[in-house]
């Protein structure tokens, strides 16, 4: 068996946790590692190969841990290292691996770092650790450069200097609490090959780098054409992000994961145009980027066909799988950016079929085998920093996950204390259908398991399989496949005696030819006729 057929990580279906939001093990009313593991057997219940761990490490949880304070430690709101450590032993006797989330662009305001770099002041050693500099105008007033902030604002705040007066600027490309680090420096180097060697010999499988393509930004941070970019996207800055420099750092690492056995992988938030994130998935750099194209394609076959053909080319050229997602921590759920209500919901169970039928690996976000809607949160308890910003919020994909249909203890999100107040408020039982009536509770794990119609099982139904065809060698991680759509508005994807029929059309439209192995919900009948109604996914054995 070669190198490549080896790799556990090239098939994975991997289940993205937000501690935050997932189990509270401790009843303060925030989701902790304990939490997550006492709900491991849950995600090994779905078949998932890997666990993905969003920020755990000391924080002041500005960005809710995106803003690390200590790379080399647990912060207390989660637990303690050996949580971490009794997580990743549970998790592995459950034949699962456990990907931990790196920030290396930036690191928190309150780091021992950036707090000497305001003591040391203009010109030391200590701010050539970050990106510090006089303002413009005539008293500095002004901010360095017209970089915009990704949360909305400048991406410069003035600090005072230690006799009160205003003094340097200094450089974050998300909020002011996470100050960027000077990757052209090369202590930032040596804290971050630290880190990742840390967690690696700390037993974690991989990890999952946050703003890969950041860190180095152009010499001289010159200012933008166009300060005028997309709002909660890095790439629109060209100074930025995407510097030639950052592929040096991920040679370095790739060399360092593969100094580990079992293997180590190394997945990157690369949210740029394909062409460019294919670079950072050479065979000597990272071993996966994530693939946003679905997060940002509409509910339409030409779309989906398109996004899906660019990324399996890519694929093939590099030789790194897909990694297919349609949710995470940070945009939309899936049943509401379908257009909600019942056919959202019919939309995403057919999207969470379909990334489970294509070759690569799956990404499934906490609560998407539920089927759960985005949440209104209401403004007064909204906490996203990017909320204060510019307006946007990723609150309502955050919001604890239900595992049972009473809605004590935040529907035993907080098991074991009943009357804990969640960190995000959970919706409340519909008026007058008594505790446990529709809505959160019945979309809770209590209220699906079992029901053979419910999300849960399709979820499972899915994973698992996806795992005995690959078992039976019908699949193999790197087969090719051949994405066309129909007349009707099918979306089908023939790959390896195999075919997915999605239809993203407004009318029914007959089955294609071969044996049925799963479907994201009912088929229809016209006489003998079976048909694919609107908004499902079929996958076929031809």
């Amino acid at each position: 068996m070669s190198a490549r057929e080896s790799s556990w990580w090239r098939s994975a279906v991997v289940y993205q946790v937000y501690p935050r939001s997932f189990a509270d093990a401790d009843g303060d009313g925030v989701g902790d590692l304990a939490g997550v593991t006492s709900r491991l057997g849950h995600i090994a219940s779905l078949g998932a190969d890997a666990v993905w761990l969003t920020p755990f490490q000391r924080s002041p949880q500005a960005d809710h841990g995106y803003d690390v304070s200590d790379y080399l430690d647990v912060d207390p709101l989660f637990g303690t290292l050996g949580d971490f450590d009794t997580l990743v032993e549970r998790a592995h006797d459950l034949g699962m691996r456990v990907i931990v989330d790196l920030v290396p662009n930036h690191c928190s305001s309150a780091h021992p770092l950036f707090q000497a770099a305001l003591e040391a002041g203009p010109g030391s050693p200590e701010r050539a650790r970050f990106h510090f500099s006089p303002g413009r105008g005539d008293g500095g007033e002004l901010p360095p450069n017209n970089w915009p902030s990704v949360f909305g604002g400048p991406a410069w705040s003035r600090v005072p200097e230690t006799d009160g007066r205003p003094g340097e600027w200094y450089l974050h490309l998300y909020a002011p609490e996470q100050p960027d680090l000077n990757w052209r420096h090369p202590a930032t180097h040596e804290l971050l090959d630290g880190a990742l060697r840390f967690w690696l010999d700390r037993g974690a499988d991989g990890v999952r780098i946050d703003v890969a393509h950041g860190l180095f930004k152009a010499e001289g941070l010159p200012d933008l054409a166009d300060p005028d970019i997309e709002p909660m996207r890095l790439r629109g800055n060209v100074m930025a992000c995407d510097q030639e420099e950052v592929h040096e750092v991920y040679r370095r690492w790739r060399a360092i994961a593969d100094g580990y056995v079992p293997e180590r992988v190394l997945v990157g938030e690369v949210n740029l145009l394909p062409h460019r994130a294919a670079r950072y998935v050479r065979p000597d750099e990272l071993h996966q980027a994530f693939a946003f194209a679905f997060l940002a394609a509409p509910w339409d076959a030409e779309a989906w066909q398109v996004a899906a053909t660019g990324l399996l080319d890519g694929a093939a050229r590099t030789g790194s799988p897909v990694t297919w997602v349609v949710e995470n921590h940070d945009v939309v759920r899936a049943p509401t950016r379908y257009g909600g209500g019942e056919h959202g919901l019919a939309r995403a169970r057919a999207a969470l079929l379909t990334v489970l039928a294509l070759p690569g690996s799956a990404y499934v976000y906490q609560g998407q085998e539920l089927g759960l809607p985005e949440v209104d949160v209401p403004v007064e308890a909204r906490q996203d920093p990017a909320w204060l910003r510019s307006g946007v919020t990723r609150d309502g994909a955050r919001v604890p996950i239900p595992w049972r249909s009473d809605p004590a203890g935040s529907y035993g999100f907080s098991d074991g204390a009943p009357g804990a107040t969640p960190w995000l408020p959970v919706p409340p039982p519909p008026e007058g259908t008594g505790r446990s009536g529709p809505h959160w509770g019945a979309l809770s794990v209590a209220a699906q398991e079992d029901d053979p119609s419910s999300t849960l099982e399709l979820a499972r139904a899915a994973v698992q399989l996806r795992r005995r065809l690959h078992a039976d060698g019908v699949l193999h991680p790197d087969d090719s496949a051949t994405v066309r759509t129909t007349a009707a508005g099918l979306l089908e994807v023939e790959r390896a005696g195999t075919l997915l029929a999605v239809n993203l059309g407004g009318a029914p439209s007959g089955l294609p030819e071969g044996e049925l192995m799963l479907s994201s919900g009912p088929l229809a009948r016209d006489g003998d006729l079976v048909l694919l109604p609107p908004d499902t996914a079929a996958w076929l054995r031809r």
